[in-house]
């Protein structure tokens, strides 16, 4: 979700700003996969580098966070989401911590879609992490292996990637998981990434055809 600071810059404003108008169009895009039948949602809310910014950023985004988890959340468990959050927590507020551990217990039952936030997260922290699963439990480091202790493991690989703002990168996300994921990027900034933007996305994805090394047969 990409390019909130940008996109507050160019109309004056603090970086700060901008991610106060994106983080409200967070639970209107999120509504609205759930609509198109997407049955996992992965959000990268904060990356383990983004500790790095201005601390008065820092600060807007945990903040964010606090409040995203207090209200928005609420509306997505009445609607039989179920809430995961992927990434080292250790490193939040133990007031953070205490109200995501409350809303993925009270999410744990949810049979519909899963809402997958990733906090403090970095996809080569993670492969380190899983490796370090395996050998704990004296466990062969193996592509399966890997993939069965990743924070995803119930989820699997993700079909699409979406980068929003105009950089064409994944910056650390989902390194192991991505492998054979598609991908998509956009010029929009987040606060300008509406439900038609995100349907021009699936829409793209749709025509692909996805072989995962193999040859197409005739």
């Amino acid at each position: 979700m990409d390019g909130n600071g940008r996109w507050a810059k160019a109309r004056g404003k603090k970086r700060t700003y901008g991610h106060k108008v994106g983080s409200k169009n967070v639970d209107k895009i999120v509504s609205h996969a759930f609509k198109r039948g997407v049955k996992v949602l992965s959000l990268y809310a904060f990356s383990s580098e983004n500790w790095e910014r201005p601390q008065e950023e820092v600060n807007e985004l945990m903040r964010l966070l606090k409040v995203y988890f207090t209200k928005f959340l609420g509306k997505v468990i009445k609607n039989n989401v179920r809430l995961s959050v992927m990434g080292d927590m250790s490193k939040l507020t133990p007031e953070l911590q205490e109200l995501i551990a409350k809303d993925i217990e009270a999410s744990k039952n949810n049979t519909g879609s899963i809402l997958n936030v990733a906090i403090n997260y970095g996809g080569r922290q993670e492969i380190v992490y899983a490796v370090k699963k395996l050998l704990e439990q004296g466990e062969d480091i193996t592509v399966e292996g890997i993939s069965q202790n990743l924070y995803t493991a119930e989820f699997g690989e993700p079909d699409l990637i979406i980068r929003t703002g105009g950089d064409i990168r994944t910056s650390n996300f989902m390194v192991y998981q991505s492998a054979y994921s598609e991908l998509y990027f956009t010029e929009k900034f987040w606060p300008d990434f509406n439900e038609e933007e995100f349907d021009k996305a699936i829409l793209n994805y749709s025509q692909r055809k996805r072989r995962f090394g193999r040859i197409e047969e005739e």
